[in-house]
């Protein structure tokens, strides 16, 4: 590429980002109708189809031109604008990422993690772990030769974790659990210890045709726009997006477990709506989506439990579930609602699990990446340590590898270094609610006010303002410092989860650790 002044240089970066664009569409649309639609007979041809995307998407950003166009705008990064310099930045190091991973490993990778969720499928529906392990062994060495070319010196796992969370390493997350762990556990044995809440009032047979109806009603009422929206029924809840103007969310639908289905649409509207609030002049750049997928959770988590399990949002919340199953649940109060969706209850399944316990289970996995990474354990061994693991930390015994170690389909896809951010995007969620209610109070209303009238407006547009506008331009670090006034600090989480519970179930706080410090309102 011959040497160009900076506007035909930026031209030729939106030519370049217009064609990574096209790609992207085909790759997440395929993706789609792989968990949503596909007949199971299409696997193999669909691998080779998103391996072909992919490695044509890996020349696009790392061909000469685009190495050109990066160098070039680097000799003219003081004139670039906030937009330009971020995408710069952004575009610069994932085109280093993928420099340095061989294409031919990079589409082995693709077709790879293609059968392997095909083998997952078949093994969690057959409950039969050796069917997926061979692909998990496989899965795991090809995730370390990836994480070797990205970073020689570096700790494979170290790599993987950065690489969906920058900035984080096992050091990050074996302190963050530590001092998740100081809170959590003693007050899930305290929990476990008083009086239950009951859940009876939510207990029946909920039509899944009615379910499929609430599904949309439930993400319109959320905040997520139905003109942008796609819903499928899948296996495993997700969402994704193409651009701002076009998400996809996949729900399930148990007839038997109408919760289930609330708290995952809550979740994943939480996802969706991110994706469309990011400036849609990010849409066809590489700027476009979540910064980070613990950013990513910090959303979901958010509104399906700071916003949906709290006690003033009960009342919003239960009248659109009773209109549409008024003979289940006209008797029910809002109050009667509120207990059953925060009921505690150590569980075998992550997706389902309260959100108490729910870090642990996250745990169990993130103990689980550390041996397979370093060695001291196989694929074939996963089922035995996951059984001791939940034994362990929750105190339940697993009675089948389906809601066991296949329960997830992240492996599969090798998503080594995930799972943390679940636990890490509530943390953040927690620290962004801190500051939120702040915000609101400085303007004369409250937190419990809002979520009391269903209007989420106030909610979505300061999430907006602070997180969803920027997309991948700012860092998470950077978003958390620029919302709330102060770096990332867990101690956010830990207190709010010790005030929720300690107040929910008539707890002494002086059983747990660390102390109540009182600093944070409690969201009951």
């Amino acid at each position: 590429m011959a040497h160009l002044d900076l506007q035909d240089t930026l031209a030729a970066l939106d030519a370049l980002e217009l064609r990574r664009y096209g790609l992207r569409y085909g790759m997440i649309s395929a993706l789609w109708l792989a968990e949503t639609a596909d007949p199971a007979a299409c696997a193999h041809n669909r691998g080779e189809a998103m391996a072909t995307l992919q490695e044509d998407d890996r020349q696009l950003l790392c061909g000469e031109e685009s190495q050109a166009i990066v160098t070039q705008l680097e000799a003219h990064k003081s004139q670039l604008d906030f937009f330009r310099a971020a995408q710069l930045r952004v575009m610069d190091r994932d085109q280093q990422e993928q420099l340095r991973i061989p294409a031919p490993l990079a589409g082995r990778i693709a077709r790879l993690t293609n059968e392997a969720t095909d083998a997952w499928k078949r093994a969690k529906q057959n409950d039969c772990w050796d069917d997926f392990a061979p692909y998990l062994d496989q899965l795991v060495a090809a995730s370390k030769e990836m994480a070797v070319a990205l970073n020689p010196e570096a700790d494979p796992y170290d790599t993987l974790l950065d690489l969906f969370e920058h900035g984080t390493s096992r050091a990050f997350y074996n302190a963050f659990f530590d001092q998740l762990k100081a809170t959590v556990v003693p007050l899930v044995a305290a929990v476990t210890k008083a009086p239950q809440l009951s859940n009876e009032c939510m207990r029946g047979y909920f039509d899944p045709a009615v379910q499929w109806e609430l599904s949309r009603d439930l993400a319109t009422s959320e905040g997520v726009d139905p003109q942008k929206l796609v819903l499928g029924q899948t296996e495993h809840p997700f969402s994704d997006a193409i651009d701002s103007q076009h998400v996809f969310i996949a729900t399930h639908i148990y007839p038997d477990d109408l919760l289930s289905n609330v708290f995952s649409m809550l979740h994943e509207g939480g996802h969706a709506m991110y994706e469309a609030g990011v400036d849609p002049a990010y849409d066809l750049t590489c700027l476009h989506g979540g910064t980070s997928m613990g950013m990513h959770e910090a959303q979901s988590r958010f509104f399906e439990n700071l916003v949906g399990r709290d006690r003033a949002f009960a009342k919003p919340l239960l009248a659109l579930l009773t209109s549409h199953f008024p003979e289940q649940l006209a008797s029910v109060t809002p109050d009667e609602f509120f207990l059953a969706a925060n009921r505690v209850e150590p569980s075998l399944v992550r997706t389902e699990a309260d959100e108490l316990t729910y870090p642990l289970h996250v745990m169990v996995r993130y103990e689980i990446e550390k041996q397979l990474f370093d060695g001291s354990l196989t694929a074939a061994q996963v089922p035995e340590v996951w059984a001791q693991l939940y034994r362990s930390y929750l105190g339940v015994e697993v009675p089948d590898n389906r809601r066991g170690a296949l329960q997830d389909v992240h492996w599969s896809q090798a998503s080594f270094g995930y799972f943390p951010t679940y636990a890490l995007g509530s943390a953040y969620g927690a620290q962004l609610l801190h500051a939120l209610k702040a915000s609101l109070a400085a303007d004369g209303t409250s937190w419990e006010e809002v979520l009391a009238s269903g209007d989420l407006a106030p909610v979505r547009a300061w999430l907006k303002d602070h997180i969803w506008h920027w997309g991948r331009a700012k860092e998470p670090a950077e978003l958390i410092l620029e919302a709330t006034g102060e770096p990332f600090d867990a101690r956010f989480y830990c207190d709010y989860l010790a005030e929720k519970y300690t107040r929910l179930y008539s707890l002494n706080p002086l059983i747990l650790d660390p102390k109540l410090d009182g600093n944070h309102p409690a969201n009951t």
